[in-house]
């Protein structure tokens, strides 16, 4: 596959090189203007929550960079001749309500005539650029800390099994809906290292691309992970998404697992996830802070899951069994 053609300009401060969440483009000495787009089949029955997890999910791309969304504007594809426009109608109120609780708002779209829905959002924000956060500026030493449990793409296979509570059914359909706003006022105000969120390439895809990019090695302790309830034990039933074995065979050669990894919790680093939770890169000395700052803000189920280091190859990820993160 050719190469696209390296864009280049003073202006673009993050451009497709270290596979970032957005793009950043220099305005004046004040604001970077950061743009990403994101879009997908509908991965919830009901369509207004389809369309709540849809623009979550977009606007995180904007939250993992430390900026603050501004507009956005509606990617539908639709079989509208088909009918169902009340079934679109909902899709696109449940994008908006979230665009408007983000602070946001809509300012048009694009649609495409299509026989599966799909839907999502290009959205624009704005950063200092000396507040910016990228994915390629981890530090040995910094510790990691991720803000939502893992298992989406697990549970929602599970739910097309027919094997998942009403009550976890609602509780993930919520997880993946919440924005990460107040996870990334925790970070813009404690100063991180680097950040990314955790979408379809799962933990272990997106810590990669920072691991590659900052050119360090990254180390998680499995037992520190945050999981969503019974999402390790229908891991176990092999209910895992085509997604998540494309993640292990694209990325598998550069992590190493312990052996007493249980394979279920590797499949959960790997399990692609829908409107995820910020991965935190911070310096120890600002890890309390970081801490006490998501539980200031909310948000409980944020946990420290492991560290950066110098000691492995540039690009290379170890997980180790064990459950010894804390701060101190």
């Amino acid at each position: 596959m050719n190469h696209l053609p390296a864009m280049e300009d003073a202006r673009l401060l993050v451009g497709i090189e270290t596979a970032d969440d957005a793009g950043v483009f220099l305005i004046n000495d004040d604001t970077a203007l950061l743009q990403t787009v994101d879009f997908f089949t509908p991965i919830v029955d009901d369509p207004r929550r389809f369309g709540q997890i849809a623009a979550a999910n977009a606007l995180s791309d904007i939250y993992a960079m430390g900026g603050i969304p501004l507009t956005a504007l509606n990617i539908i594809c639709y079989p509208t001749k088909e009918g169902h426009l009340d079934v679109l109608a909902e899709i696109l109120i449940g994008g908006a309500e979230k665009v408007r609780e983000a602070g946001a708002v809509i300012v048009g779209g694009h649609s495409v005539e299509d026989k599966e829905p799909k839907y999502g959002l290009a959205v624009t924000g704005i950063v200092h650029p000396d507040l910016l956060v990228r994915n390629s500026t981890a530090r040995p030493g910094d510790r990691l800390v991720l803000t939502k449990p893992l298992g989406t793409g697990i549970v929602t296979s599970a739910v097309k099994a027919n094997i998942v509570p009403a009550e976890l059914q609602e509780a993930v359909t919520v997880q993946m809906a919440a924005l990460n706003d107040r996870a990334a006022r925790a970070m813009r105000e404690t100063g991180p290292s680097a950040c990314t969120d955790i979408t379809g390439f799962g933990l272990l895809g997106h810590a990669l691309e920072m691991a590659r990019g900052s050119k360090v090695g990254l180390i998680f302790e499995a037992g520190s992970l945050p999981v969503i309830e019974r999402a390790p034990e229908y891991a176990a039933l092999g209910l895992i998404p085509r997604g998540a074995h494309a993640n292990r065979c694209f990325i598998g050669e550069h992590v190493s697992f312990e052996q007493d990894v249980p394979l279920a919790l590797q499949d959960l680093m790997f399990d692609p996830q829908t409107s995820g939770g910020l991965l935190i890169a911070v310096p120890d000395n600002r890890l309390r802070t970081l801490m006490h700052k998501l539980a200031e803000y909310g948000v409980y189920e944020a946990r420290i899951v492991g560290e950066v280091t110098d000691e492995l190859s540039p690009g290379r990820i170890l997980v180790r069994a064990g459950n010894g993160a804390t701060a101190e």
